[in-house]
């Protein structure tokens, strides 16, 4: 006979639980996630017993182990406290309701289970056994050692399939390689075509080099390859830039067909194309990239800032086949001597022992848990895997992005409105209403983020600039 689903008995000890899903991460993960959810909630406040390890396993038909895993993950995070033979209580939040929450900053979520001091004191260890300390204090050749460059094939395989290690080049971030690609690839006042909203850190390198970006037409599958090919002819344009998973800010995902035809475009009229696809191993099910269709007309660009840690500053860059890597290493060097070899060294060490894809692994199951905990604080449908470590978010039509952006900061909430994506010229953005994009990464834990959440769901359905939120 089923056991009974915990969401639907009237135990108040257990109504609390919500449905596991298929893709919500592992089980004792999704419990942590109801517990925070129903914490913030306040179906659950401190002080509220909790039932007792067997008796919840039993309940939900898991493993003991499983509820076990759970409650240890709950008091690392300070959700619970043990009271020893009287059982596990809800503890009192420790988030300081008074300091700025960051929901505008684009960064992976810190990986449930995992300790990241410890982590990084046995890479380093790690890197200083293997190395020589004096080169790990000089100057570098740009584009990385041999290593480096293997690791960065490694890592691009996931995405790709085999690659040449030597069409791989080591970049001190996504940020300087884009640069590096519009500084080599165009020359001052040409035009590079994007999509109507588009990565900020793009639009700024090319407002600073002297370059024009203009926006070509999308529908709900992405770029339209049609509206493409005529922007080509109307501007003369060489290089086209792209982020097709989990887009910023959208999260759209351009399906493999739609790749394939963009590539078709790119191969029939010689262009360029920067693949900036720093979400692919957020998606459940992402396409390969347009690299794989086009591998002679694209640069594929994948940085470790947005799925493993910002401070590694490591970004891999996929060169064409065929393309001679020399006036993008020159542009590099422009502004960028070399990577940073400490840091260098240490991805290529946890690439190469498998620490980078346990790590990539743990944060892609937390960026999940919060996505589907984010969805349901702000009354959203669709998959828990469909938007990766960011939301887009519509505003009720009585605001103006930037009027929201003022008043949350005011708030002690930062967010990033429409505006700032918006590409230059050529075709808008089109939307029923403003909409601003959440970042789910940076807040320090679960609770943080639905209590931010919440707070911004109240500023948005007040009508008037004069009300604030208490």
């Amino acid at each position: 006979m089923a056991r009974p689903d915990p969401s639907h008995t009237a135990d108040p000890s257990v109504d609390w639980i919500s449905r596991f899903t298929a893709h919500g991460g592992p089980r004792y993960l999704q419990i942590v996630g109801f517990l925070e959810q129903a914490i913030a909630d306040e179906r659950l406040k401190p002080g509220d017993r909790l039932p007792p390890q067997r008796m919840l396993a039993d309940r939900l038909d898991v493993d003991l182990t499983t509820v076990t895993r759970a409650y240890g993950e709950a008091r690392r995070r300070q959700l619970l406290e043990g009271r020893g033979a009287a059982g596990s209580f809800v503890a009192a939040p420790k988030v300081d309701l008074s300091q700025v929450i960051d929901l505008s900053m684009n960064i992976p979520p810190p990986p449930a289970g995992i300790d990241l001091d410890d982590l990084l004191r046995q890479g380093v260890s790690q890197v200083l056994m293997h190395s020589d300390v004096d080169l790990l204090m000089t100057y570098h050749l740009g584009g990385g050692s041999s290593a480096d460059r293997a690791a960065g094939a490694m890592w691009l395989q996931d995405m790709l399939g085999p690659v040449e290690d030597d069409r791989v080049l080591a970049c001190p971030g996504a940020q300087s390689a884009l640069a590096a690609l519009l500084l080599s690839q165009t020359r001052p006042g040409e035009t590079v075509l994007a999509e109507p909203l588009a990565y900020p850190g793009l639009l700024a390198a090319a407002a600073q080099l002297g370059r024009r970006v203009v926006a070509v037409g999308v529908d709900h599958e992405g770029m339209r390859p049609d509206l493409l090919t005529t922007m080509v002819r109307k501007h003369g344009a060489r290089l086209v830039y792209l982020n097709p998973t989990l887009q910023n800010p959208t999260t759209r995902t351009m399906p493999a067909a739609r790749r394939a035809e963009i590539a078709s475009v790119a191969t029939r009229l010689d262009l360029r194309i920067i693949e900036d696809d720093p979400y692919w191993r957020f998606a459940a099910h992402a396409p390969r990239p347009l690299a794989y269709y086009a591998p002679r007309h694209v640069f594929y660009v994948s940085t470790l800032a947005k799925c493993l840690l910002p401070g590694l500053r490591t970004a891999y860059v996929l060169t064409p086949e065929g393309q001679a890597q020399d006036e993008v290493l020159a542009a590099l060097r422009s502004f960028v001597l070399m990577s940073t070899p400490l840091t260098t060294a240490l991805s290529t060490q946890w690439i190469h022992d498998g620490t980078a894809a346990m790590l990539a692994e743990g944060i892609r199951q937390e960026a999940w848990a919060r996505q589907a905990l984010a969805m349901r604080t702000l009354g959203e449908e669709g998959p828990a895997d469909s938007g990766g470590i960011h939301l887009w978010k519509a505003l009720p039509e009585h605001w103006k992005g930037q009027d929201f952006v003022r008043k949350a900061r005011e708030a002690g909430l930062n967010v990033v409105a429409q505006d700032s994506f918006q590409a230059g010229d050529g075709e808008p953005a089109r939307s029923s209403a403003p909409h601003i994009r959440l970042s789910l990464g940076r807040s320090r834990s679960r609770f943080e983020l639905v209590h931010a959440l919440r707070r911004l769901m109240e500023l948005a359905h007040r009508r008037s600039l004069r009300e604030t939120v208490v």
